[in-house]
């Protein structure tokens, strides 16, 4: 009899997880659906979150990747041209090429593209974004330059060794680096001058692409919606609360004591009472 139980609670134990997921994605799907009616639009979402494993428990960053570009683009591609495409992007960044890949096919597409931007879209995810007829950020979101990083070292810093030192007196290694650097800056410039709305002039386009990929701020500084805005970018902030209810059913990672609590209790300010 014991060892009945005992066999039933591991067995309840291994399905639990697997519920869980079911029930969230069911509830992510019915929201997504009512997104998708509420604005007559094709909604996908691209959402990084911190995982753990499941047997050693240390933490796993997601970034964007070929995977997530395939399953984008083929997204994108089951949608009618003329239908509007509204994407949530909630990602640290990923590979370059997968992030370009997206942002192209967002380009391409003919009706009206709006990237909405609950808490971050960094490195990467900004490139996606730039792609957008629309951006709609979080009060407090937060974009973040897209220059290029080879291995730990920015770019832009590799090229701004040659100016530091005699060409003597460096490495052919960081000489050859440097000429690497150079080269990616200049074509994710260029990607992000074909990327940006056609409505855009020129000049505007080159003088974004120049600020978000000559190492003018560090890789990971916050563009924020002010910032944003004085780049040049069309930002609103009429983020719909339907996004940050979709943002709730992509959970961190139980596994641990949360950082952050607070009451479920919604709080609104009360006139004080004289004494």
């Amino acid at each position: 009899m014991f060892l009945d139980i005992l066999m039933l609670f591991f067995i309840i134990s291994a399905l639990q997880p697997m519920l869980t997921q079911a029930a969230l994605r069911m509830s992510r799907q019915r929201l997504i659906a009512r997104l998708e009616e509420k604005n007559k639009s094709r909604v996908i979402t691209l959402i990084h979150r911190q995982e753990t494993m499941s047997i050693l428990g240390f933490p796993v960053m997601r970034y964007i990747d070929i995977n997530d570009s395939e399953r984008v683009i083929r997204a994108i591609q089951a949608t009618d041209d003329n239908t509007p495409i509204d994407m949530i992007l909630h990602t640290p960044g990923g590979v370059a090429l997968a992030a370009l890949q997206i942002a192209r096919a967002l380009k391409l597409h003919k009706g009206k593209v709006t990237v909405y931007v609950p808490h971050y879209a960094m490195s990467g995810g900004t490139l996606i974004a730039l792609a957008a007829d629309e951006i709609v950020m979080g009060k407090n979101a937060m974009l973040g330059p897209v220059d290029p990083q080879l291995g730990q070292y920015p770019a832009p810093s590799i090229v701004s060794v040659l100016k530091q030192k005699p060409i003597a007196n460096i490495s052919d290694e960081t000489i050859i680096m440097a000429d690497v650097a150079r080269k990616a800056i200049n074509q994710l410039r260029n990607s992000i001058i074909n990327l940006l709305p056609d409505e855009h002039p020129m000049d505007e386009k080159e003088s974004l692409a120049d600020i978000l990929t000559q190492g003018i701020w560090t890789h990971d500084f916050p563009i924020n919606v002010d910032v944003a805005k004085g780049l040049g970018l069309n930002v609103s902030t009429d983020m719909s609360q339907e996004v940050f209810e979709l943002m709730n059913l992509f959970p961190q990672p139980t596994q641990y004591t949360p950082s952050v609590e607070y009451g479920s209790t919604e709080r609104r300010s009360q006139p004080r009472r004289p004494h």
